[in-house]
C-alpha cells in the first residue's frame, strides 16, 4: 500500500463512523461540527507524513519510534493518534520506497492497574493470543516467511508497550540500504586522543609539571613557523 492508499482506508473508516453520528442527531449545527471534526482528522493524518530524506535530524530521532527508521534511505512515516471512546494509542506506518512495510502501535497502558503494567503481563497476554514466541531482552518475536511481529517493552523509557508488524521480505532490503548509507563513525579529536587514550598509546605522562601541556600540544603536530619580522605573542 502507498501513503495515499493508507489514508484512503482511514478516510473510509471515518466516513462510516461519522455518518452514524450525523444520523443520530437532527441538530444542523451539531452535524456541521461533526463534519468539521471528520475533515480535521483526515487533515491531521495527511499532515503527519514525514519523509526521512533530509540531512537534518528529526524530532522522531528521540521518540518512542527511535531505531525504527533511518535517514536518506527512502523511508517515510505516517502517524495516527487514536483517542476516541477513551482509547489512547498511536499507530505509525512506515514506508520504504513509497510502499508500506511496517506498522508500529504504541498501546494504551493507562487503563491497566500498576501491578499489571509490566512486561510479564504483556507477554502472557500476547502469547495467549499468538502462541509462544522467541523471547529476547525486552521483546518477544514471532516469525513467519512473510511477516515478523515484535512485542516490545518501552515502559522504562516511554511508559508504553508496543507491537510492531513488518514485512519480512522487505526487511533485508531496508537493512542493506541502511548499512550502505550509514554515516562514517566520528573521528575523535586529536586533543582528546592525546589526553584520553583508550589503548594507552601516545598518552602524555600526566604529571603536575609544565611538560604535560607541552606533550599535549606536541601531539597536535609542529607549531606554525612564525613570519619573519612578526612580533612574538604577548605574555601576561
Amino acid at each position: 500500500m502507498t501513503k495515499d492508499e493508507v489514508i484512503a482506508v482511514f478516510s473510509k473508516q471515518l466516513d462510516e463512523r461519522y455518518d452514524d453520528k450525523i444520523k443520530q442527531t437532527t441538530d444542523i449545527a451539531a452535524q456541521d461540527r461533526l463534519r468539521r471534526d471528520k475533515k480535521n482528522e483526515i487533515s491531521r493524518l495527511q499532515q503527519s507524513y514525514v519523509a526521512f530524506d533530509g540531512t537534518k535530524s528529526s524530532p522522531w530521532d528521540v521518540s518512542i519510534v527511535e531505531g525504527e527508521f533511518a535517514h536518506n534511505t527512502g523511508e517515510a512515516m505516517l502517524e495516527r493518534w487514536e483517542n476516541q471512546n477513551g482509547k489512547n494509542q498511536r499507530r505509525f506506518f512506515f514506508f520504504y520506497e513509497g510502499k508500506l512495510w511496517k506498522m508500529f502501535v504504541s498501546l494504551d497502558v493507562s487503563i491497566l492497574p500498576e501491578d499489571k503494567k509490566n512486561f510479564a503481563t504483556f507477554r502472557s497476554v500476547m502469547e495467549g493470543k499468538y502462541g509462544p514466541g522467541d523471547v529476547e531482552r525486552g521483546r518477544i518475536i514471532w516469525r513467519t516467511d512473510e511477516f515478523e511481529a515484535r512485542a516490545i517493552d518501552k515502559l522504562k523509557s516511554y511508559d508504553a508497550l508496543a507491537l510492531v508488524i513488518e514485512d519480512a521480505r522487505v526487511r533485508p532490503q531496508v537493512v542493506a540500504i541502511r548499512e550502505a548509507k550509514a554515516p562514517p563513525p566520528h573521528e575523535t579529536s586529536s586533543v582528546i586522543k592525546a589526553v584520553v587514550d583508550p589503548e594507552h598509546k601516545d598518552h602524555p605522562d600526566i604529571k603536575p609539571s609544565s611538560a604535560t601541556v607541552d606533550d599535549v600540544l606536541r601531539a597536535q603536530g609542529p607549531a606554525p613557523t612564525p613570519t619573519p619580522g612578526s612580533a612574538p605573542p604577548k605574555t601576561k
